[in-house]
């Protein structure tokens, strides 16, 4: 069996935790920032730990990820 291949999509946008959690980055954040209050853009820019029942199907795509 060859090694499997991490999903380098999926690499680039989630980040293990110390716990072993994922960390991701949330989204609408990229662009029409005007009608977005300033309290809802600063919320937006903190970090936001992956759900649980997303947990293991992202965890498959990142086989090699510490």
């Amino acid at each position: 069996m060859p090694k499997m291949k991490t999903h380098r999509g999926a690499a680039k946008r989630f980040k293990k935790t110390g716990s072993g959690k994922l960390k991701r980055s949330h989204a609408y954040t990229s662009h029409i920032l005007e009608k977005k209050s300033p309290k809802r853009k600063r919320n937006l820019r903190k970090g936001a730990i992956v759900s649980s029942g997303d947990q293991k199907r992202i965890e498959s795509m990142l086989t090699y990820m510490k």
